[in-house]
């Protein structure tokens, strides 16, 4: 292959890596070709931000929603490894870089740069995720602060997501395989580690390496259903490896390599982007996901009970799945640390809490007192079971099997920190279990 520059500045040592390139570590081109979202094409999955709820709270615009489904391509975009070169001219690289052709540039030192230019894949789509607003992003995420908001519209400076943070490629025959990578391709097609990002030479001769931040994914074990576990967090490199996670979220040195496990997403594997969390749905376990109808269906079964208040004795009642945020008169209250429901009423404040927790007037215990919202986000239900439990101390509602699963479940937070969070809204969960089993007054129980 020629480059463009002077020829005596690349080294003899440039490689073909259609035949060594390993099977599966497939990249591909800009996600701006061919639709996104085609109703007649096939559906490989959907991602789903977790902390909306069901939409952004400025509402889904375009490519920055809480939800986004990936289609088959009307034309393949991938693309795949092709040549290796190891470059010791400045000059050349930037050439190089410049070409319109996909590559990952490793910068090793200053005189010395390894890079992979990659060629067309008519076998697999890709499509970015990142915080860039630019064309070649299919999905732009940012920052999710607890309660479900953007911080500052998105683009604050202070953000950690990447502009460029990861990439799903999908094999566009059966069974549509998707695989995930570390780092998206810029408005140059290239994919650019610095000196000071951590990389390496791999056995084979090959380089990987990771992002500033990392990509951290979750595989549960037993899929998404009513039997599922979490899994371990593990950390997706450019080249899509697994790697046991950093000692810190931004450490040089990687994590140890884990060869039983591969980059393949799974029903209901977590996608970490240090900022914003994200769940992979297939297509085969949407369709065990309760529907829309079927949460306004319980809701209205729910309501049908006419729990009451058991001091006011007023009928309770959820309000619909699209009113959000507004607190009803009929609206159902409950005392996160006991369970029970009440309506709303204007006493049992503890002063020596500084008038934060509320005495239940039921069980005399102290706590937090808040409105009940039901999860309108169906895809992150386990099933669809009646409405009998809520986060703690939020208060989004939900069933049984769908809580127990989300409270054991730490996500990751700062450069080394974990907690439970409620799916819903991203509030960190509290108490004993996260949860609590919402008690009614009347029919109901």
């Amino acid at each position: 292959m020629v480059l463009e520059g002077s020829p005596e500045a690349v080294s003899s040592q440039s490689l073909d890596l259609r035949r060594s390139s390993p099977k599966g570590s497939r990249i591909f081109p800009s996600a701006g070709e061919g639709s996104l979202l085609h109703k007649e094409a096939v559906k490989y999955g959907e991602l789903i931000v977790l902390g909306y709820n069901g939409s952004l709270a400025s509402g889904d615009k375009g490519r920055r929603r809480s939800r986004i489904a990936l289609f088959k391509r009307p034309k393949a975009n991938g693309v795949k490894p092709d040549v290796i070169h190891h470059i010791s001219t400045p000059l050349v690289s930037k050439a190089l870089s410049n070409k319109g052709q996909h590559s990952i540039s490793y910068t090793l030192s200053r005189s010395h740069s390894v890079i992979v230019e990659y060629t067309h894949d008519c076998d697999t789509d890709m499509f970015q995720i990142g915080r860039s607003t630019e064309n070649m992003i299919d999905f732009v995420v940012t920052d999710t602060a607890p309660g479900g908001s953007c911080t500052s519209d998105g683009q604050s400076a202070q953000s950690t997501i990447s502009r460029y943070a990861c990439r799903i490629i999908c094999e566009r025959s059966p069974p549509y395989t998707a695989r995930i990578y570390a780092a998206g391709f810029d408005s140059s097609r290239n994919i650019f580690l610095g000196e000071r990002a951590a990389k390496w030479r791999t056995p084979d001769g090959l380089m990987d390496g990771l992002t500033t931040n990392g990509v951290l994914v979750m595989h549960p074990t037993g899929g998404f259903s009513e039997d599922s576990a979490p899994g371990v967090w593990r950390e997706i490199s450019v080249c899509g490896n697994v790697y046991a996670l950093r000692d810190s979220r931004s450490a040089q040195q990687r994590g140890k390599l884990v060869q039983t496990e591969s980059n393949v997403l799974q029903d209901g594997s977590l996608i970490d982007l240090c900022g914003a969390t994200l769940l992979w749905r297939t297509t085969a376990g949407l369709l065990l996901t309760p529907t829309l109808k079927q949460l306004e269906a319980l809701r209205q079964e729910t309501n049908a009970a006419r729990p009451q208040c058991p001091v006011g004795f007023n009928t309770l009642a959820f309000p619909s799945l699209a009113q959000r945020g507004v607190v009803d008169k009929q609206q159902p209250w409950v005392y996160v640390n006991c369970g029970h429901v009440h309506g709303y009423h204007n006493w049992g404040f503890r002063k020596e809490k500084g008038g934060l927790e509320r005495e239940c007037p039921m069980c005399r215990r102290a706590g937090p007192y808040v409105p009940l919202w039901l999860g309108c986000e169906a895809g992150l239900y386990l099933d669809a079971g009646r409405p009998t439990h809520a986060f703690c101390p939020c208060g989004h509602v939900c069933s049984q099997k769908t809580v127990q699963y989300w409270a054991q479940i730490p996500l990751p937070h700062g450069t080394h920190a974990f907690h439970a969070a409620c799916p819903f809204c991203g509030t960190w969960l509290t108490g004993e279990r996260g949860f609590v089993r919402l008690i009614f007054q009347g029919p109901m129980d």
